[in-house]
């Protein structure tokens, strides 16, 4: 039988960095001794009260369905949060949570766009941004922030790619791949011109807790009530509390907005998972010494990457401000030849590195730019020294073409 796929699916591209991981999943379990610089998940352990909360919750039969949008015990936890360490002032009714963030932005995308919208998203970019923003029929329209200026978004980059079909601006800082953050001061002149030019604003806040060298995070909701109202703010537990797999994420923003998210999701997928949900409100409201910990020990080995990286000559990089990632622009070997071919892009630089060395990484292409490679330094620092070794002889062993 012939099957006819939606032109949404014929379009959609699978998930760049999900692909990576399977990839190097298997070539552990094949037992190939690879160094997996392409993770986006803490290698940590989700904190020992978090998960004796989610034990607890299936001892005593929380096992059934909630309601759709969360339940209120988690809302009021995330809007605790929210005050505790955003200063701002939510209530459950301008919460929901979901499936993860990347649920979040996609409810964001179903309720927001439609065909012949525009969406702003800074590049380099998550590779999920554009895609969902296409799923929709949206077109996301691509501001590039520039590397000799830390990759910092400002107005000034935003402001000529304003057009009457565009509804919001999306933001992620601290950025994934890159690391930066957007300073203070374009911050503001950011909420200003979405104020000014009548746009919503899209706040991934994802790395929000994972911040280094005396930065720290800012939500551009928090800058005047004019920008909160037009703001959906979007986090999760995945990173801060190493809870990936736990899946769940919340999205904060206008009344109207997330009841209209909530109805959608009540259609797609029900509620996020109830034990999942009281481990959430354990990680919101508990100690939080397991991410000071892992902070300094992120923080210690992306001064250490860094540092090698800029050993090796021909690799320029940027100083990440935040997250778990390191960009560096191999672009100089671009021309050279492999004994498998000339490298020509971040591509065929990845599955070089992945053939030649057993190294792992997410070629810049996936994220709007071509010259770099994302490097996840959350993998230990044995694995790290010993990946950037290898890096540094494959990289050595390349010819000129």
């Amino acid at each position: 039988m012939t099957v006819n796929l939606s032109s949404r699916a014929r379009n959609a591209s699978p998930s760049a960095t999900l692909a990576i991981a399977a990839v190097a999943k298997q070539m552990k379990a094949d037992g190939i001794d690879v160094v997996d610089f392409g993770l986006g998940e803490p290698d940590f352990e989700t904190p020992a009260h978090v998960k004796e909360a989610a034990i607890v919750a299936i001892r005593e039969g929380f096992t059934r369905y909630t309601a759709a949008s969360g339940i209120d015990e988690l809302k009021k936890a995330i809007v605790t949060k929210l005050k505790r360490d955003n200063g701002l002032s939510y209530t459950p009714a301008e919460v929901i949570v979901s499936c993860g963030s990347k649920h979040s932005l996609f409810n964001i995308a179903e309720v927001l766009f439609e065909s012949g919208d525009e969406v702003i998203v800074p590049a380099p970019y998550w590779v999920t941004y554009t895609e969902q923003i296409q799923l929709v029929d949206a077109r996301p329209v691509i501001v590039q922030t520039r590397e000799d200026e830390g990759f910092h978004l400002t107005r000034a980059a935003l402001e000529p790619a304003i057009t009457p079909k565009t509804k919001a601006i999306l933001l992620n800082s601290p950025c994934n791949p890159t690391g930066a953050m957007i300073p203070p001061e374009q911050l503001r002149a950011i909420a200003a011109l979405a104020v000014e030019r009548d746009l919503l604003v899209i706040s991934d806040e994802a790395y929000e807790s994972m911040t280094y060298s005396g930065h720290t995070h800012m939500s551009i909701a928090s800058l005047g009530e004019e920008v909160k109202q037009r703001t959906i703010l979007v986090n999760t537990v995945s990173k801060a509390y190493a809870m990936t797999g736990w899946r769940i994420g919340y999205a904060a923003g206008p009344a109207d907005i997330i009841k209209a998210m909530g109805t959608i999701q009540s259609q797609v997928t029900s509620n996020p998972t109830s034990i999942a949900q009281k481990a959430a409100v354990a990680a919101l409201l508990g100690p939080h010494d397991d991410l000071i910990t892992m902070v300094i020990e992120f923080d210690r080995r992306r001064r250490y990457l860094l540092n090698r990286l800029h050993t090796i000559p021909g690799i320029t990089c940027t100083n990440p401000e935040g997250a778990f990632y390191l960009f560096p622009n191999v672009s100089s070997f671009y021309g050279a030849v492999a004994n498998s071919g000339p490298i020509r892009n971040s591509a065929e630089m990845a599955a070089y590195l992945l053939q030649t060395a057993n190294v792992v990484s997410v070629p810049g292409s996936e994220f709007g730019s071509d010259a770099h490679l994302r490097l996840s330094y959350a993998t230990s620092m044995d694995s790290i020294r010993k990946g950037a070794e290898r890096i540094e002889r494959a990289l050595g062993a390349l010819r000129k073409g």
